[in-house]
């Protein structure tokens, strides 16, 4: 009868909860918003610091409090359902409702999101965030590692670095950062089969490693007189394809800047590089602002610092 008792009274204090219990907690919608954002799980978690098991299984905790289904589980990532898209669209809003008030409530806290792609991030930001966070312990810099164009109203992005200058809008400074400059690289044991006087035309005759720009190699293999390509071990990264070149499976052709580091260091061994005078580039981007920020700007001046050019 005590027992009955008891559960007579948990059951009356449940039903007299406050209303904002009902509602889900703000680690979850955090969660859901970053899925949603990047349609994929390990995405997601890499942004927040999670396994992919617990941000997969958070938004499985969600979709059944709510008693709705939010993502389509697909083979190569996530689609929003149509309840999920609406949802997310009023989540969004409301996290950054709650993160514009928490920073005026903390005028000392100087955080920066640089949006980068994550071979750029890995591979270039990386290396050298050390000395920046020596420098600057006062600025929170946090990387978002996203392979899509950011949006500086409602994704919280600061500062972005891109390949290539469109989609970014008329409200946004560009700043040119650097040339693509395509560079042939290979580990120093591999560069020892190779001819010391290797054309790029000879390149096609090795074991070649390709990103997901397979448009760099076919054109610049068109351009010296090549037209049937080699078969290539393929990757979906170009961080993936410089590591495969440093672990000896071949030769890669990559952005300088995302090589640099590796030469520097002796991973890796230049063989070729473009040098011609129209060439792509990566872009440095960040929204125009009347207000003064000292952290963004610091962050800005260590990027132009980095490769040597005048903000």
């Amino acid at each position: 009868m005590c027992c009955d008792v008891r559960l007579q009274k948990t059951y009356c204090l449940i039903q007299h909860l406050p209303e904002y219990m009902r509602y889900p907690n703000l680690k979850s919608l955090a969660v859901f918003d970053a899925a949603a954002r990047h349609l994929n799980f390990r995405r997601a978690a890499d942004e927040l610091h999670l396994t992919q098991g617990a941000v997969a299984q958070q938004v499985r905790n969600l979709e059944a409090e709510l008693s709705h289904v939010l993502f389509v589980r697909k083979a190569r990532g996530l689609e929003l359902t149509t309840t999920g898209l609406h949802y997310h669209q009023a989540v969004q809003r409301a996290l950054r409702i709650v993160r514009q008030a928490t920073d005026e409530l903390l005028p000392d806290a100087q955080r920066v999101v640089l949006s980068a792609t994550p071979s750029f991030a890995s591979k270039w930001v990386v290396p050298r965030l050390a000395p920046f966070a020596e420098q600057h312990p006062e600025i929170d810099l946090q990387i978002l590692a996203d392979e899509r164009l950011s949006d500086f109203g409602s994704g919280g992005v600061d500062i972005v670095i891109r390949f290539g200058q469109e989609g970014l809008g008329s409200k946004v400074v560009m700043q040119h950062l650097a040339d693509l400059k395509l560079t042939v690289v290979c580990n120093p044991e591999y560069a020892t089969k190779l001819d010391a006087n290797i054309s790029f035309a000879d390149f096609a005759n090795y074991k070649l490693i390709q990103d997901s720009h397979p448009q760099f190699w076919r054109q610049l293999f068109e351009f010296h007189g090549v037209s049937a390509l080699p078969r290539m071990l393929h990757f979906n990264q170009t961080a993936l394809a410089i590591d495969a070149a440093i672990n000896g499976q071949g030769l890669a052709l990559s952005p300088f800047m995302l090589v640099q580091n590796d030469i520097d260091k002796g991973n890796l061994v230049l063989l070729w590089q473009d040098e011609s005078e129209q060439q792509e580039a990566y872009y440095l981007a960040y929204a125009k602002s009347n207000e003064k920020n000292t952290a963004r700007e610091a962050v800005l001046q260590w990027i132009c610092d980095e490769v040597k050019i005048v903000l």
